[in-house]
């Protein structure tokens, strides 16, 4: 490992301070573009959690045919895009093994049963996923856990599992197997693992949750001393080289992900609290347990470097939570982001449970949200998870739907990745037919970095409507999909409408508009 002087370690802090402040005022003017209102922001991250481990959220249950998996998940995403969500994380590596085809890893256990056995010839679960979601407008970032391997003692492995070819790369903790993210050669595996996924599919994002070394259980020791004796070099205290072999796997996983695919996005979901105020005068006003202590991760680090896209803690705490208030650890990150996206990580599936008062207070989320959004460095949200928006938390999701998230949002914008607008579509026109009015528009000519579109957003204006594209309400598709045609069915017989389109490159920059071009619609009853 380098070691650095004391005046390199100053000349590089004042550095990522100056490049912080930049991108963070850039975003900022972006967000300030984009977002015409508070209560309907054009600009927002609305994620979803979609985890398949112990089948919480999908599939139901391990064996089902592919038409019922299917089905199943066009239901999720139907669901989700009802709801206004833009982006679905989907847990596609729970515990070295896949949900994807193109895999050096055997197949899920909890896709069909038993670990290694394929779905039907054909069907890969993450290309369909990803399809499905672009069709709705919705990014889909494929969710990793890096390090763990099984999820229990019993656990039935394998043979091609890594655990059973590489016995000697794994430690376990509680009963479980877990990468042993000091070794060399385990870094580089889990980076390829996941680059097969970045040049073999056609994904958003890359996500991390908060398992890294395992969560302090009593009684139980992590057994890398050998490990930290082998590679330890010049660390002094073990905890310091941990924290140090999760930095590298970031850095080395941030850089390897945009030279393969510059347009996707990495971010991390680490526990809510990175220090406590107590530990570190830096650290938040909580006490709790802690990422940088506890966990090994040091959080805020890998935003100050600009090693991640987005940070996404889990603020998994109500306003009213002595040890840790929401309030104040949402303060605290957006006074870390160094320009970087903030999500919050929202616990959906508190919501009406007992362990606290505030959580059966049915405006406790819908206000979380209200919150964020009078924080200008606060780009959005993610849920924990699917299934609780659609039981315990189904109020939450009627509050979405009808009122916070009633209009659609694009992603924010990434400029560090992208600030490259696309060209506008060409020749857009529009026929009133009888069952609709039916748009059509050319490509965009390519821009000055060689995009054309990956997708578009169609707008709609009612006769006497101001012609204003930063008003979310006025958007009526937005796909991520390269299609140059759509059928509007929605429409009062008889009235008139103007229409616009703009395109989208892959990270959601948003072309000047094409047209408008105006229609009186025929006698149309039907509807989508």
């Amino acid at each position: 490992m380098k070691l650095y002087s004391q005046a390199e370690n100053q000349y590089s802090m004042l550095k990522h301070i100056i490049y912080g402040l930049a991108l963070l005022f850039s975003v900022q003017i972006s967000l300030f573009a984009q977002t015409t209102s508070k209560t309907a922001p054009k600009r927002e991250f609305r994620g979803v959690w979609v985890a398949t481990v112990a089948n919480i959220d999908w599939p139901s249950r391990p064996g089902l045919s592919v038409d019922k998996q299917k089905q199943e998940l066009i239901g999720i995403l139907e669901q989700h895009h009802a709801n206004g969500m833009n982006a679905i994380v989907l847990q596609v590596r729970p515990a070295a093994d896949a949900f994807y085809a193109k895999s050096r890893e055997p197949w899920s256990q909890w896709l069909m049963g038993r670990q290694g056995i394929a779905p039907a010839p054909g069907y890969d679960p993450l290309e369909f996923a990803i399809k499905e979601a672009h069709f709705r407008g919705m990014e889909l970032h494929a969710w990793f856990n890096p390090y763990r391997a099984s999820m229990s003692p019993g656990a039935a492995l394998h043979e091609n599992h890594m655990a059973r070819k590489r016995p000697e790369w794994f430690f376990t903790y509680a009963g479980k197997k877990q990468f042993d993210p000091g070794i060399p050669q385990v870094r580089e595996y889990i980076v390829q693992v996941i680059l097969d996924v970045v040049k073999g599919y056609d994904v958003d994002g890359i996500h991390f949750d908060d398992y890294f070394y395992p969560y302090p259980v009593s009684g139980q020791r992590i057994d890398d001393s050998k490990t930290f004796q082998q590679y330890g070099g010049e660390f002094a205290e073990i905890g310091d080289w941990r924290r140090n072999n999760v930095d590298i796997l970031i850095k080395q996983l941030g850089d390897s992900i945009h030279h393969y695919k510059k347009h996707v996005k990495f971010g991390i979901s680490p526990f809510g609290i990175w220090r406590n105020r107590s530990e570190d005068p830096e650290g938040s006003a909580t006490n709790g347990l802690s990422n940088y202590g506890a966990l090994f991760a040091d959080s805020r680090k890998w935003v100050r470097e600009g090693w991640v896209d987005y940070i996404n803690p889990q603020i998994y705490f109500s306003f009213t939570r002595s040890a840790a208030p929401f309030g104040t650890l949402v303060d605290w990150w957006s006074n870390n982001t160094y320009g970087r996206h903030l999500y919050i990580g929202q616990a959906a599936y508190l919501v009406n449970q007992k362990m606290e008062a505030a959580w059966r207070q049915p405006n406790q989320i819908p206000n979380q949200i209200r919150y964020l959004r009078n924080n200008n460095r606060v780009q959005g949200s993610v849920f924990f998870s699917s299934k609780s928006l659609a039981t315990v938390a189904r109020g939450t999701a009627d509050s979405l739907r009808q009122n916070l998230y009633q209009y659609p949002a694009l992603p924010p914008q990434m400029p560090w990745l992208d600030d490259v607008v696309p060209n506008q579509p060409q020749e857009l026109i529009a026929d009133a037919m009888n069952d609709g009015v039916h748009l059509k528009w050319k490509h965009p000519l390519k821009a000055e970095d060689g995009e054309t579109a990956s997708g578009y957003v169609i707008y709609r204006f009612e006769e006497g409507d101001k012609i204003d594209i930063l008003e979310a309400k006025h958007i009526l598709k937005i796909s991520f999909n390269d299609f140059t045609s759509f059928i509007d069915t929605e429409i009062e017989p008889g009235k008139r409408y103007n229409y616009l389109v703009t395109a989208l490159d892959r990270l959601k920059n948003e072309s000047e508009p094409s047209g408008p071009v105006g229609v009186q619609a025929k006698g149309v009853t039907s509807a989508n």
